[in-house]
């Protein structure tokens, strides 16, 4: 009898989530926004109040260490275009997509989206799984919602071990 690859990805992001939430229910104002490197990209409060992450279009050269915040807002803006696309919806662009501004705001944006995307998940059959991926792969059929589904689960343990490598060397520098 063949597994049910839903219920397998389903576990391994709820695996994933549970490594994240460890380092999520820790965070505070000044680690969200701590500067661990003299090259480093952030996010910074704009004139109408809104926090707006540094971006550049090209990678650049040394590439900017991040900080929590701006991580999480990498984390919100990326999980939000792909839970749009796969209901359906038309995703905000990713300078419409802004930082809550604070740590306890974000561990909130955090987990509205984890709820939203196992939504998706609970609603998905393996036959779903089998269908073109509509993000970050428009347009190549050899491209599921299955590979969806298992790069948003790599994405978020990669993002997790940033940000838990981040609290650790700033807690060591203490």
């Amino acid at each position: 009898m063949t597994a049910s690859r839903v219920p397998l990805l389903r576990w391994q992001f709820d695996l994933t989530w549970a490594l994240f939430e460890y380092h999520l229910e820790r965070l505070d104002d000044d680690e969200t926004l701590w500067r661990p490197a003299r090259v480093c990209w952030t996010v910074h409060p704009s004139d109408d109040g809104t926090w707006r992450p540094d971006w550049a279009d090209s990678e650049p050269d040394p590439i900017p260490v991040p900080t929590i915040a701006w991580l999480t807002w990498h984390i919100g803006w990326w999980w939000t275009v792909t839970t749009d696309h796969l209901r359906g919806r038309t995703p905000p662009d990713r300078t419409d997509v802004v930082w809550p501004g604070d740590a306890a705001a974000t561990v909130t944006w955090m987990r509205a989206l984890r709820d939203e995307w196992t939504h998706v998940l609970d609603q998905l059959s393996d036959d779903d799984l089998a269908a073109e991926a509509p993000f970050p792969w428009q347009g190549d059929p050899a491209m599921t919602v299955g590979h969806t589904l298992a790069w948003v689960n790599t994405e978020l343990a990669k993002n997790a071990a940033e940000i838990g490598q981040l609290r650790l060397v700033r807690a060591a520098g203490r």
